[in-house]
């Protein structure tokens, strides 16, 4: 297995209604990154996600514009980030020390 179909796999398994755009943005996001190039198939996948999660489905990016600190920011869309985990069928949730 090649380390596209691993992390591939690995983000089947952390979002398995993931919709199909959103689940080639996160594969391609965590091969392309190159502070995710050592990372494990399913750590490159879940850190992939998350951001992808953070940036794209959430305020984060608004709240930060606005003055917040990242970590007030994160801690303000962490239920946004878990539903949207929910959504997908994740089998983890995001934690506020994430």
């Amino acid at each position: 297995m090649n380390r596209r179909e691993a992390i591939e796999s690995a983000v089947r398994i952390l979002a398995p209604r993931i919709p199909r755009h959103e689940f080639e943005a996160v594969t391609d996001h965590a091969l392309g990154s190159r502070g995710l190039h050592a990372a494990s198939p399913e750590a490159a996948a879940w850190l992939s996600l998350t951001s992808y999660i953070r940036h794209r489905l959430t305020d984060y990016d608004s709240l930060l514009e606005e003055g917040y600190d990242v970590e007030s920011a994160r801690f303000f869309v962490l239920d946004d980030m878990n539903a949207v985990l929910e959504e997908w069928n994740s089998p983890r949730r995001m934690q506020e020390e994430e």
